[in-house]
């Protein structure tokens, strides 16, 4: 048979990044877990080589009892992990360089040996692939590692997308808000591929609402940021920074690119409803078996749904009754 005839798998991939704490690997797991329950084929890979929290790395003892086929799927979750390659405190021994300069070369370093990731990957029959990155925001604004990386991913068939996580708790400082615009930009332009922000934590959001200026869908949907520069004039310290922060603000809204998705990890409404924003990312959502009714794929696709049920559905759980 012409190899040109042949039905090629589609391969499927979110990579997830964001600053440090700001839920990860907690995201990966959970992320894995919701992912299993729907019957999807999907695999985990640890990029982060400084990773000492992997909360999806199984543990012998806690399977010795289990079935077999349920112990296989556990320890299938991890599909390639960098620190068998290499590791930051390996850079930082050998190298004597810093834990970020030690990062840089470690990503460098897995850029030079892609075939290494490569072949790996290619031992699974996994067509979803969950990566788990460095939370050092350089490596996805101004380093160009990462995006090589995923770009020669990209060219053997695997259809990505960026998972951004920002903690919500950036939203009740405004300084610390207008930063976290400025990198979910920056890293959107730099990465070059489909991209979805989330604001991570969305159950803390009740804890921190007393001090958040707006409502939520201000700062889910970024509206007027005119509004967020007026309250930071009446405190002084932001006076000196203020032509610095109308700067940001102007790029960010001559974009109009940016928006976040509010995410509880422990509900899986929440985790439902991030993903079809991110098989409508990746593609994933025109070629899944888990929703055949055509429907109901469209709808997932354009995205429709009234203001109202946004509301109940994306912003009510995260409020105070």
């Amino acid at each position: 048979m012409d190899s040109k005839l042949k039905v090629k798998i589609q391969l499927f991939g979110q990579l997830v990044i964001g600053p440090p704490g700001s839920g990860k690997t907690t995201y990966c797991h959970k992320m894995f877990e919701f992912y299993k329950e729907l019957q999807r084929n999907v695999s985990i890979i640890n990029l982060d080589p400084g990773n000492e929290n992997m909360q999806y790395t199984p543990e012998i003892g806690k399977y010795l009892l289990m079935p077999l086929s349920i112990l296989i799927s556990s320890y299938n979750r991890l599909l390639v992990d960098v620190m068998e390659l290499i590791t930051v405190e390996d850079a930082m021994k050998h190298f004597d360089l810093g834990p970020n300069g030690a990062l840089m070369y470690c990503m460098e370093f897995l850029e030079k040996n892609f075939e290494w990731l490569l072949k790996k990957m290619e031992k699974s029959s996994a067509n979803y692939i969950i990566f788990d990155l460095p939370g050092q925001v350089e490596l996805y604004t101004h380093h160009q590692a990462m995006r090589n990386i995923f770009q020669k991913l990209e060219s053997y068939g695997y259809r990505l997308c960026t998972v951004n996580l920002i903690e919500s708790h950036y939203c009740s400082e405004p300084h610390k808000f207008i930063s976290a615009l400025l990198l979910s930009l920056h890293a959107m332009l730099n990465m070059g591929l489909p991209h979805v922000n989330v604001l991570s934590k969305a159950d803390q959001i009740k804890e921190h609402e007393g001090k958040m200026l707006f409502t939520i869908d201000y700062y889910t949907e970024v509206l007027d940021l005119q509004y967020l520069l007026d309250s930071m004039e009446t405190k002084p310290e932001f006076k000196k920074y203020k032509k610095l922060n109308e700067a940001i603000v102007s790029l960010v809204e001559g974009y109009n690119l940016v928006s976040f998705q509010p995410l509880d990890v422990n509900r899986t409404e929440s985790l439902a409803r991030l993903r079809k924003l991110i098989d409508k990312a990746n593609g994933y959502v025109f070629g899944d078996k888990e929703e055949q009714n055509i429907n109901t794929m469209l709808a997932c696709a354009i995205g429709a749904e009234s203001s109202n049920e946004k509301y109940v559905n994306d912003y009510q759980p995260y409020l105070r009754e």
